[in-house]
């Protein structure tokens, strides 16, 4: 694992809620987009939405990325809005997922996505390699879908799935009781906590008009903090025992050395979300690095100009990552189907 103080923090967002903040709000280009859809049908009777941007003039062969989004968000978050145009204008064919019961899919399935459903995103990199046979395929996670990606990646170990070439994983969190106790015993991540929740919850009324599954769930009392949404809702709808199983079942922390897949990891210490502490007490396999930043918040990662193209710093490292790797070193099998990973509710 590797501490760098390479990122340089824009001198207006010096600190880990502001550059959370900064990252969500400081303004950007916009580049309307226009996507083809797909829906991954799971096991369970649930859908995914796939968005498919492809650029023009690629090919089977060429490069694709999948955009695994976080908490709350969908394929139309600012990260992964922002993202898109720039590794389209570079050739990359780029799929953004709609988790359970997001963006585009909220109606379409009956659960929803929590980081133990790692099967979903193999669902989806399935059906990715069947549309791009023989292209290799980055996956790049944020929050939650970094924790879903690495999910996979430590499942798949040594062995190969489809095009699945490499995993880039941004503020993950890997210890979800270490998140929990963040939220519970900081003011800030108090304050985090009943965003999340007040936004899950608005999610969850909505959906109950055509989710059976959220229909017949007892709503009270109505959860103020994550931990409670995750007792009330996630547990039940993900097939938990209770609460603590939940966050043993689905933290990645204690399968990092199993990664065979090249794999990125990039956090901040003053993530004042997820701990990056977590990190230093688990054994990584060779094929996984670590890059802590002093700073960065969550997903922020607004820098200095002069530094990169524009101020998005973590963008630049992303191109980076998906555009330098090659075939050969990603030990991708051309035109090899992948093997069939069944849809789960939890991880083993």
């Amino acid at each position: 694992m590797r501490f760098r103080d390479n990122f340089l923090p824009s001198r207006g967002a010096p600190g880990g809620h502001w550059q959370t903040v900064a990252g969500i709000f400081l303004p950007w280009d916009y580049e309307p987009y226009r996507a083809v859809q797909h829906r991954v049908r799971l096991d369970d009777g649930d859908q995914l939405v796939l968005h498919d941007d492809c650029p023009e003039g690629w090919r089977p062969g060429d490069r694709v990325a999948l955009i695994l989004h976080g908490l709350g968000g969908s394929h139309d978050s600012t990260y992964s809005k922002r993202i898109l145009p720039k590794l389209t204008s570079r050739g990359v064919r780029v799929f953004r997922l709609d988790a359970r019961g997001c963006g585009a899919g909220e109606g379409c399935a009956e659960r929803l996505v929590h980081c133990g459903r790692w099967a979903d995103v193999a669902a989806a990199v399935e059906q990715i390699d069947e549309l791009t046979i023989g292209s290799p395929l980055a996956v790049v996670g944020f929050s939650l879908g970094g924790a879903l990606a690495l999910n996979l990646a430590a499942e798949l170990g040594e062995s190969r799935f489809g095009g699945l070439a490499s995993v880039l994983a941004v503020s993950p969190p890997v210890e979800l009781e270490g998140v929990a106790q963040r939220m519970l015993h900081t003011r800030i991540g108090r304050a985090y906590s009943r965003h999340f929740t007040k936004n899950l919850m608005r999610q969850v009324y909505r959906r109950r008009s055509h989710s059976v599954a959220l229909a017949n769930l007892s709503l009270s009392p109505k959860p103020k903090w994550l931990h409670e949404f995750d007792d009330l809702i996630t547990v039940p709808l993900g097939g938990f025992r209770d609460t603590p199983d939940y966050y043993r079942k689905a933290s990645v922390g204690p399968r990092l050395h199993q990664i065979g897949l090249p794999t990125q990891i990039i956090t901040a210490a003053d993530d004042p979300i997820i701990p990056a502490e977590p990190l230093r007490s688990h054994r990584l396999s060779s094929s996984v690095n670590v890059l802590v930043t002093r700073y960065g918040g969550h997903v922020g990662y607004v820098g200095r100009k002069g530094v990169d193209p524009d101020r998005r710093w973590i963008d630049w490292r992303i191109m980076e990552w998906v555009l330098g790797m090659r075939t050969a070193e990603c030990g991708v099998r051309i035109n090899e189907r992948p093997s069939r990973i069944a849809t789960q509710s939890t991880a083993r």
